[in-house]
């Protein structure tokens, strides 16, 4: 009996079509673009010979692909989050981002709602521009070299989800900079802001994305998290998260992204307590975290 790869197709063996896409990359001028390529088809035309996959699978795959780039808006990015609940997005994190092995902070995924042009803001002002916000929040920590020296002049990008489960991109009965700020630190290297604390959220469900999750038995929950992107002259810029502690969902995040280095501890303090913002006659929260910053070795 022959095998998938020997099957004839049209006077050719599924072997030989391969080998014949193969030649057409192999010249190619940019060395890497070539050998991405041609792994590229090997690995996609193994995956359909061992598994035999019929026409009918190929079109679904198709139909499924094409459905997640019809979703992707500037709101939305559909195939970052294919990229994140397939995990590849954290094995790249992996092969390029910044690990445990040194003294800096470890990186995560950027996420399908990060958007430029965040609001600057005044240190230690507030992200929540909402007037529902809840559970108020006080973050604060220094931003440092892996020698423990102040980073004077960085930039902190922060974003985060609202009460409701909803990013202000994707959410439009939020006001537009809801929930995003970007801070710049002094020569001291600290940074502050008021938020309010994150809440474990569900990852957009409605489109084909959710539609793979159902399928294959998996949850959309992400745990509760704060984001941040931080950058600074000479320093490698970094993207990561504050994962929330009490989280239920820290150890099944949809998109594989908690490091158990991230997760932190918000702690809550009385109504009246010192430095309890105007205002503010409940529990409020501070969470206390220095991001380090690795050397750009370019």
């Amino acid at each position: 009996m022959e095998t998938e790869q020997h099957i004839q197709v049209g006077g050719r063996t599924a072997a030989q079509i391969s080998d014949e896409v193969l030649r057409r990359f192999a010249t190619t001028p940019d060395v890497r673009l070539r050998l991405l390529m041609e792994d590229l088809v090997s690995r996609l035309h193994s995956f359909a010979i061992d598994n035999s996959l019929t026409v009918d699978e190929w079109r679904a795959g198709v139909e499924f692909l094409t459905a997640v780039g019809k979703r992707c808006s500037p709101e939305r990015q559909e195939m970052i989050l294919l990229s994140d609940t397939l995990g590849l997005s954290m094995v790249v994190d992996a092969l390029g981002g910044v690990s445990a092995s040194g003294n800096a902070t470890e990186s995560t995924v950027l996420g399908p709602f990060y958007k430029e042009g965040s609001p600057e803001r005044e240190m230690g002002a507030s992200i929540a521009e909402s007037t529902d916000a809840k559970q108020p929040t006080f973050v604060r920590g220094k931003v440092l070299d892996e020698s423990g020296n102040p980073v004077g002049g960085a930039t902190l990008d922060v974003w985060q989800n609202a009460p409701n489960g909803r990013y202000a991109l994707q959410d439009p009965g939020q006001p537009a900079g809801n929930l995003r700020g970007v801070f710049r630190t002094g020569v001291d290297g600290r940074f502050s802001f008021w938020t309010v604390r994150p809440t474990d959220y569900q990852i957009p469900d409605d489109g084909p994305v959710g539609v793979m999750l159902a399928a294959t038995g998996r949850h959309p929950w992400r745990p509760a998290h704060i984001h941040l992107k931080v950058s600074a002259p000479g320093m490698r810029t970094l993207t990561t998260h504050f994962f929330d502690g009490e989280s239920r969902y820290l150890e099944s995040d949809a998109v594989f992204g908690v490091k158990p280095s991230l997760v932190c501890s918000f702690v809550r303090h009385d109504p009246g307590e010192p430095g309890t913002p105007k205002g503010c006659d409940g529990w409020w929260y501070s969470l206390e975290r220095d991001v380090v910053l690795a050397r750009d070795s370019v």
